[in-house]
């Protein structure tokens, strides 16, 4: 009789981690859909940040976005100014997804930015934010001009700073 009774118990266990699983991801689902892609970028002659911005489960709705820079939010728009580009890569079937955002007033130095789609799930009682693409970094100089390196060289950069201090360890071992 005990033993039945612990099969029972291990079996009823199995099943109530299984259901808050299931519920977990449900919800996790609904909050953070992973629908929404972007990409973002410097605009360094127009000191602008810009980019595009596409909610793949509604590729007709255009999808409000948020920039923050520094961590400080900046604004926020509809994304729904005309990119072609984001059509012939595949990324949507109309061209009316992209965003633009004029910054001005900041201090000199290194700066990231931030876009993110805005997604409202319960009718409105509450709202997500997904990052799209990679942080934009760039920097402001002493005359008021933006320089800019892009997030691929950025990663570039560091891979082969990992591969030349392998290279340096393997050297002196």
């Amino acid at each position: 009789m005990k033993i039945q009774l612990v099969n029972v118990l291990i079996v009823k266990s199995v099943l109530d981690t299984v259901l808050v699983a299931t519920i977990a991801v449900v919800v996790y689902i609904n909050a953070f859909p992973p629908r929404f892609h972007g990409w973002g970028e410097a605009v360094v002659q127009e000191q602008r940040i810009a980019g595009w911005a596409v909610n793949h489960a509604d590729p007709w709705e255009r999808v409000e976005v948020q920039l923050f820079i520094d961590g400080k939010f900046v604004g926020t728009q509809v994304a729904q100014l005309s990119r072609r580009d984001v059509v012939a890569a595949g990324w949507t079937r109309d061209e009316w997804h992209g965003y633009s955002f004029g910054v001005t007033d900041l201090s000199v130095g290194e700066h990231e930015a931030r876009v993110y789609a805005v997604h409202s799930s319960r009718n409105g009682e509450r709202y997500t934010l997904q990052m799209l693409g990679d942080p934009i970094r760039f920097a402001v100089t002493e005359d008021g001009t933006w320089k800019t390196s892009h997030a691929k060289a950025q990663r570039r950069k560091e891979e082969s700073d990992i591969q030349i201090f392998a290279l340096h360890l393997c050297a002196f071992a």
